[in-house]
């Protein structure tokens, strides 16, 4: 909030000395002139435009980060149904279990397949099944030795 404030000064500051420098008669040379421009009017609108921007991209940054966290909170809450379900899930189950849409889950669940996390496979009524490796192997913890052992 004080970048977009501090944006608004300096565009407003910019203005200000803008209708001044256009009111003013005094007898310069062209180069003073410009320089008397560029420090009173371009540099405080320059630092406007920068806080503006400055401050826009770091909301956009925020809300990236945001969807990133609610994108791994529901991966992780896809990963817990379907170990509780055999490592198996349809959309459908997803989308009751988790309180979304049935697009929203299968666009989830098609993400992870997209980054290696799921496989698909097909009924023989036709419904996708995403199943996921990872979790099928759980099981075999109890297996486990040392990497020098095996």
């Amino acid at each position: 909030m004080t970048k977009i404030a501090g944006a608004v000064g300096l565009a407003l500051l910019a203005l200000f000395m803008l209708a001044g420098f256009l009111n003013s008669d005094t007898d310069v040379s062209a180069g003073a002139r410009l320089l008397a421009l560029g420090i009173t009017v371009v540099l405080p609108a320059a630092g406007a435009v920068l806080l503006a921007r400055s401050h826009f991209a770091e909301k956009s940054r925020l809300t990236g980060r945001r969807a990133e966290l609610r994108r791994h909170a529901t991966e992780a809450e896809l990963l817990r149904l379907a170990q509780g379900r055999g490592g198996k899930l349809l959309a459908v189950e997803a989308a009751m279990s988790l309180h979304l849409p049935e697009d929203a889950a299968r666009e989830a669940l098609d993400v992870m397949v997209a980054r290696g996390r799921a496989e698909l496979e097909v009924t023989d009524e036709g419904n996708l099944v995403y199943t996921f490796p990872t979790l099928k192997a759980l099981g075999d913890k109890s297996t486990a030795r040392g990497i020098l052992d095996a």
